[in-house]
């Protein structure tokens, strides 16, 4: 399976390009789940997702996407206290950037040398107000899965939601994502180090987008609820790769487990440790 994840017949996002943003954002913007960001307005096609939005234990308003969705090595795998790599709203650009990223993997990386920690922490400007409501998705915190296997980005002992979905013949943990294509489910079918492969579809430009835990007997995504649905955060889209299903995300126990690692041995200047899911509707 990590021979497959390693050779990927396409990554999701167009790369984006850094850019200085110069605008400044006017007050009253909603960021939510699924939101399309881009890098460049000059660029609308080279787009990503965004998978969820909360607050760090040092009071910063953030976003997480995917990392390889930008290209940089002098700013890779560090903190980006500088302004120059801003996001934007793909649907209002006229806004001005919405955050700028404050960390990513490098893309080369994060697809062989180390494929669990794909991820990019973006920090909101102070005017955006953080929504838990997608499009089609309710996240109602971060998954936790007691008891289960522990992320290899995890410390010792790790936390519940640094524990990973089972995906053997008695599991029947499901993933709801919301992209291009809408909301879909599907079921876990694989995890490699908290890599999932599932049924549940997406396209390319969906790289970072959301993924949430089907909560057994909770309602399905349909029209009679307006292909609607609630669950904890469980993760974001990472990839199209060669296996059955093609559809590959990273765990969101993957990400928090790495930023709670990042954040013990450089204190005080990690964004996204801690991280939350906003509760805000």
């Amino acid at each position: 399976m990590i021979k497959r994840l390693c050779t990927l017949l396409a990554t999701l996002a167009v790369i984006g390009t850094m850019s200085l943003g110069t605008a400044h954002a006017e007050p009253g913007k909603r960021v939510h789940n699924a939101m399309q960001i881009l890098f460049s307005p000059s660029v609308p096609d080279a787009f990503c997702t965004i998978g969820a939005v909360g607050t760090d234990r040092y009071g910063h308003k953030l976003a997480i996407s995917a990392g390889h969705c930008i290209r940089g090595a002098e700013y890779a795998d560090r903190e980006i206290h500088e302004n120059i790599v801003p996001v934007y709203d793909r649907q209002d650009t006229g806004f001005g950037p919405i955050g700028y990223v404050r960390y990513f993997k490098d893309p080369e990386g994060s697809m062989v040398g180390h494929p669990t920690k794909d991820y990019m922490v973006i920090e909101l400007v102070p005017q955006v107000t953080l929504s838990s409501q997608g499009p089609h998705l309710k996240q109602t915190g971060e998954l936790k899965v007691p008891g289960g296997h522990v992320s290899p980005n995890a410390l010792n002992p790790a936390l519940d939601n640094e524990r990973l979905l089972g995906a053997d013949l008695f599991n029947n943990n499901e993933l709801v994502v919301s992209g291009q294509l809408g909301v879909w489910y599907g079921r876990v079918t694989n995890n490699t180090n908290g890599i999932y492969q599932s049924h549940a579809p997406h396209k390319s430009g969906d790289s970072g987008g959301p993924a949430i835990w089907h909560v057994p007997g909770s309602a399905y995504p349909s029209d009679v609820n307006g292909f609607q649905a609630a669950g904890p955060w469980a993760g974001i889209t990472k990839a199209i790769a060669l296996g059955v299903p093609p559809y590959v995300y990273t765990s969101s126990a993957n990400i928090l487990a790495d930023l709670r690692a990042r954040d013990a041995a450089d204190p005080d200047d990690v964004y996204g440790a801690g991280f939350e899911v906003t509760t805000n509707p």
